[in-house]
């Protein structure tokens, strides 16, 4: 496989395209993809530009994208994950807490990460073992050690059929954090919460439901920048974990607990 620099330059400029995209479009006509859940024409737009310029770039490279997504992205080949525009609902309703968020994943665990936020105009950006940046300077996790100094954000409730029993273990996880952080946020983007856990404005952050595309560039992003990026049981978090709980290392201990306590509550195994 080609060298991870190179590859973050040809990432790079697959975001440039996506980026200018979400800047000069509206989001167009709106599909939706289930109950409470949609994508735009934009979300359409950035994937197919995106996926076209990596085929033709990396072809070796498999391709796994949020709305059109291939299979073989999962037969042991590296593979490219896009989310076209995380944070959608965001989106629609022009709050800036969206962007789009590319990772490469290899051998089960993402090495490479790039997350452009257009409307506050920050890109992120992360190899493996080479650090993570904030447009080009170093970031770093806080060194928050107790949970009643700290920041933590939450993913989204769940949406669709199953939501009441899927949004059982993310309330019990909000009333145990609401008597243990000193505040609890939800940004409604994987990307953002992810990048900014990277580079210290939350401290930890929590999410019971995602896919590769919401994570791969978030995860490489926050590991080089110091986090401890885990799924429910602890474990290291792989290209198949459906929780993602990234946190700085000195509260590690705490949020773990968290979930543990809220998930014994509800005896529900996520």
């Amino acid at each position: 496989m080609r060298d991870l620099a190179d590859l973050l330059d040809i990432a790079s400029q697959a975001v440039d395209v996506a980026r200018d995209l979400v800047l000069s479009q509206p989001p167009g006509t709106v599909t939706s993809k289930g109950e409470r859940d949609m994508a735009t024409e934009v979300d359409y737009a950035v994937e197919l530009a995106v996926r076209t310029l990596l085929a033709e770039r990396t072809p070796d490279i498999a391709f796994l994208g949020e709305e059109e997504g291939t299979a073989e992205a999962v037969k042991g080949r590296p593979v490219w994950a896009l989310d076209p525009v995380d944070g959608t609902a965001n989106f629609i309703h022009e709050v800036p807490l969206c962007g789009v968020s590319l990772g490469l994943i290899r051998d089960g665990a993402p090495v490479l990460g790039v997350i452009d936020l257009p409307f506050l105009q920050t890109r992120y950006t992360a190899i493996e073992r080479d650090g993570a940046y904030a447009n080009g300077q170093p970031i770093r996790v806080r060194t928050t050690s107790t949970l009643s100094e700290a920041i933590v954000g939450l993913g989204d409730y769940a949406v669709g059929a199953a939501y009441e029993h899927n949004n059982s273990p993310q309330l019990a996880i909000t009333r145990e954090l609401a008597h243990r952080a000193q505040r609890v946020r939800m940004f409604g983007s994987a990307a953002v919460d992810l990048a900014w856990v990277a580079s210290g404005r939350l401290d930890a952050i929590i999410m019971l439901s995602n896919k590769p595309w919401d994570t791969a560039a978030g995860v490489a992003i926050a590991r080089e920048a110091g986090a401890r990026v885990v799924d429910a049981d602890g474990s290291e978090h792989t290209f198949q974990s459906t929780v993602t709980i990234a946190t700085s290392p000195a509260l590690y201990d705490a949020v773990i607990d968290v979930v543990r306590v809220a998930l014994s509550d509800t005896n529900s195994p996520i």
